[in-house]
């Protein structure tokens, strides 16, 4: 009995692989939807969304609930999530433009509590929490609604994410706009947190998983994702020795990288490249493009004319402190003069002249 079963399998299975022609087009790609399109359709239903549901906040100091946030539709003369946009206080409703795909998608992002601790940057490490939702159209009695779909949570984080290369576009755009907080851990090593930055962003899906979908998401739908920001690990993307978020030449805690993202002119200059070789600067490990690593480049030569002997190494921190102000070397780098004080002076790695004398 046991043959007969094995071989009337085999038989069906060879007949099956058999009969699946070369030639058979019956599969056909769908082409992905125009950005611009998609965007527009989503976008509406982001703001009816925000339109049409409150939400709540737990405020338990140093609880695993604290800032927990729950959003349901409005039924009883609630305010509106939209009628927090850019409230002078908090809560508030904030919302940035990204330039993507040769569009310009606008985000909105829920502040509950903006944090106490340090910013991260679009690249760094994150410790975070976090529920998540997909957006979706529906229709009853011929009365059309927007609806959210839970798809997964995350309240107990056992590592870190690279906000710049293990998540969605749109948690890098978020996410450096919040703090972390501050924690205590207990005799039984549990760490409590608190003073935490706390929010909810609302992607569009061409900042999150656009034509592909997940396994829990479909296709073309806008999620919301309600997070808290616990901690921060700096990076450093290209191994250069200085950590990417000090490599954020104008400060606004956001890595510039125009490589293959959107068409743009050749007249919009990538405020974080030094050399203008198309490279950001936390991804070249040349970044003045004169030849010598930044790596080499972060440590002070014994003298005006050599880079051989003993090195020190000089911090660059263009966040934390003020170098331009500050005669202590430990601050910030000196150019190549060693010259502390003078306004806009360059330092060593980023420097393109520096060695044209050596």
């Amino acid at each position: 009995m046991n043959k007969f079963k094995f071989y009337f399998i085999l038989s069906i299975t060879t007949l099956l692989l058999f009969s699946c022609s070369k030639d058979d087009n019956s599969f056909v790609e769908v082409p992905l939807r125009d950005y611009q399109v998609q965007f527009t359709l989503e976008n509406q239903m982001i703001e009816d969304y925000l339109s049409t549901h409150y939400f709540t906040v737990v405020n338990q100091p140093e609880e695993q609930t604290d800032q927990d946030v729950t959003i349901a539709k409005i039924d009883n003369n609630q305010l509106s999530i939209m009628s927090y946009l850019d409230s002078p206080t908090f809560p508030k409703l904030l919302k940035r433009e990204v330039s993507l795909h040769d569009i310009k998608y606008t985000v909105y992002y829920l502040v509950l509590r903006e944090g106490v601790g340090e910013q991260p940057t679009n690249v760094d490490n994150v410790l975070t929490s976090y529920k998540g939702h997909y957006l979706f159209e529906s229709t009853v009695d011929n009365v059309k609604s927007v609806n959210a779909t839970f798809f997964e949570e995350v309240k107990f984080p056992q590592q870190m994410f690279n906000l710049y290369s293990d998540v969605i576009r749109g948690w890098g755009e978020i996410f450096h706009k919040f703090k972390t907080g501050e924690y205590t851990e207990g005799k039984n090593g549990q760490v409590k947190y608190s003073g935490f930055g706390a929010g909810v962003m609302f992607l569009p899906s061409g900042l999150g998983y656009y034509g592909s979908g997940s396994s829990a998401i479909p296709a073309y739908a806008p999620l919301v994702f309600s997070f808290k920001l616990y901690a921060l690990q700096r990076a450093d993307q290209d191994g250069d020795g200085i950590p990417s978020y000090l490599e954020d030449l104008n400060g606004d805690f956001y890595m510039n990288d125009y490589r293959n993202t959107f068409s743009y002119p050749t007249a919009i200059v990538n405020p974080d490249d030094t050399d203008g070789d198309g490279i950001p600067n936390f991804l070249d490990i040349d970044d003045d493009g004169d030849g010598y690593t930044t790596k080499l480049e972060i440590k002070k030569p014994n003298g005006p004319s050599s880079l051989d002997g003993p090195s020190l190494y000089y911090p660059y921190d263009p966040i934390l402190s003020d170098p331009v102000q500050s005669t202590d070397e430990k601050r910030g780098i000196p150019n190549y003069l060693g010259d502390y004080t003078t306004p806009n002076r360059l330092r060593l790695h980023l420097d393109k002249d520096h060695h044209l004398i050596q």
